[in-house]
């Protein structure tokens, strides 16, 4: 049985955690946060998610490790048969991660400070966002999924990342951008009623207080508390 580590408030956790229930994988959580001693043993650098498989393999990287899911256990596919549609929705994902969520996720640490985000770091996540609209406009489907007929692993990405562009892109830049992109929000509202979604997010939801908790200790050590 593979074990996946991390913790529930991460969306890259989630993500990973959504394709093993997708998947019908039997598998075991270890609570472990960024910084842990444990989690530096068996992640490269330091970052969640991490599975250990049941031969003992130790792989990081929300991306690796869905790819090697995916791979191994290929019973309930995410991926189309033909290359060349496997690589549009590849496409999808690599853009929803350079222009949604890297850009957003360059506001978290203002939210969580309180602090007001700068003029020129609004202006720079605009910038990229807006060119994450126009590619996501181009390449997705939603008919009903994002690459088309078929449930693929770009729905459960673009989900994932979507939650960071709703949670501080949009909130710090008073902008519905996932509005910006037709067909999304209906999408993702959509996947949001899904079984699996929000199993993961009820899970999500009971380890925020805990993960803020530890979020404000980290802030406080920062300015000399």
């Amino acid at each position: 049985m593979m074990t996946l580590h991390g913790f529930a408030a991460s969306n890259y956790y989630n993500l990973v955690k959504h394709v093993l229930l997708y998947k019908e994988l039997p598998f075991k959580e270890n609570l472990l946060y960024a910084g842990s001693e444990e989690l530096l043993a068996i992640s490269p650098a330091g970052k969640v998610p991490v599975i250990t498989t049941a031969e003992g393999l130790e792989l990081s990287e929300s991306s690796v490790i869905c790819d090697f899911i995916e791979e191994t256990y290929p019973a309930i596919p995410l991926y189309p048969e033909n290359a060349g549609e496997r690589a549009v929705v590849r496409q999808i994902m690599k853009m929803a991660e350079l222009y949604f969520e890297l850009p957003s996720r360059r506001l978290i640490p203002y939210a969580f400070s309180g602090t007001a985000v700068p003029d020129a770091i609004k202006a720079e996540v605009r910038q990229v966002l807006t060119r994450g609209i126009t590619g996501l406009s181009r390449l997705c489907q939603f008919s009903p999924w994002v690459a088309g007929e078929q449930l693929t692993m770009a729905d459960i990405y673009l989900y994932y990342v979507n939650t960071i562009v709703n949670a501080f892109g949009s909130s710090q830049l008073e902008w519905d951008v996932l509005a910006e992109v037709p067909g999304m929000k209906e999408w993702n509202n959509a996947m949001s009623h899904s079984v699996i979604a929000q199993k993961v997010e009820a899970d999500r939801q009971a380890n925020m207080p805990e993960f803020m908790q530890k979020v404000a200790a980290q802030i406080k050590a920062a300015n000399g508390g």
